[in-house]
């Protein structure tokens, strides 16, 4: 028996060209059409996208995302009588391009000797190394395991923050996020790539935030809601040695009238720090569908409960 596939992204007849290029067995792709809802057992999709259909879809079995986050398919009011997968394995080494691009930059005061040789000023500056400097990763998924693997590659000591306190390979110390606090006062650099659940939310506020250390680096690469924003702000204002690096905000696009923007120890960057590639998302599609055709475990299933 085949099984139908519906697709519901902004980018449709890419991926309907990957996944005919992949011949993957009985399965049909159906066209764009609102019968298409109510027919498909599979849904391959963007959550946003999905969620406000996904009541009328009366056959559905697994719905991909083609998100790493979901926390729009996860909310209390939705349905959860299907599978619903993820996209992971395919952002770490993104995400690492970008934390140590722009950490670099500031370690080796880039933009200084750019304004000195506008001037033509030979004039040697103050150099950091990141060895023996902090990082504090808010999470110890894979992504934030790929880059504790490159911090240590730059010989920093690299503490990782979980829900529980699991241990994980790759980081010198794992704790849970009740004893975040302690964690903050120790770190150099801080880079959260927490999902969007409850007990994320809003866990950067200002009691914590006043915590870091005059000259700290806080990136926010995983949800907007893990941070105040506006908490932020007034302490970068008050703060000039503290740097934050932000791609990702609880309101997309950022609102132009938020003062954040005019920040000057603020680097903000429009939800870039990891793209996903469509031919990396169909290939985690195409294996999963092999499982699924098979009746094996899908990989990357989401626990409704912990939203992740």
């Amino acid at each position: 028996m085949a099984n139908k596939l519906l697709l519901l992204t902004r980018e449709n007849e890419i991926y309907r060209e990957l996944i005919t290029q992949c011949k993957l067995p009985d399965l049909i792709i159906l066209n764009d059409a609102s019968d298409s809802i109510i027919e498909a057992d599979i849904w391959f999709a963007e959550p946003a996208l999905a969620a406000p259909l996904i009541d009328r879809a009366k056959n559905l079995r697994w719905l991909q995302s083609t998100f790493a986050g979901v926390d729009k398919l996860v909310m209390p009011a939705l349905r959860r009588d299907y599978q619903l997968t993820n996209v992971r394995g395919i952002f770490g080494p993104l995400m690492s391009e970008y934390l140590f691009g722009y950490l670099l930059a500031h370690q080796r005061e880039h933009h200084k000797y750019k304004q000195q040789q506008q001037q033509q000023n030979w004039l040697p500056g103050s150099y950091k190394t990141l060895q023996g400097q902090h990082l504090l990763l808010l999470g110890t998924g894979s992504i934030a395991q790929h880059i504790a693997a490159t911090a240590k590659h730059f010989g920093m000591v690299v503490t990782g923050i979980n829900r529980l306190g699991t241990a994980t390979h790759g980081f010198d110390q794992v704790d849970s996020i009740d004893n975040l606090a302690c964690h903050l006062r120790q770190a150099d650099v801080v880079a959260s790539i927490l999902p969007n659940t409850p007990d994320t939310d809003n866990i950067l506020n200002q009691q914590n935030l006043s915590l870091l250390k005059p000259a700290a680096i806080i990136f926010n690469l995983g949800r907007g809601n893990v941070l105040d924003l506006n908490a932020l702000t007034a302490q970068l204002n008050q703060t000039p040695n503290q740097q934050a690096i932000l791609d990702v905000f609880t309101q997309e696009p950022l609102p132009k009238t938020h003062p954040i923007w005019s920040c000057a120890n603020a680097i903000i960057t429009p939800h870039i720090a990891a793209p996903s590639f469509p031919a990396q998302i169909v290939a985690l599609f195409s294996s999963n569908y092999h499982l699924w055709r098979n009746q094996q475990p899908l990989n990357y299933v989401i626990d409704f409960d912990k939203g992740y």
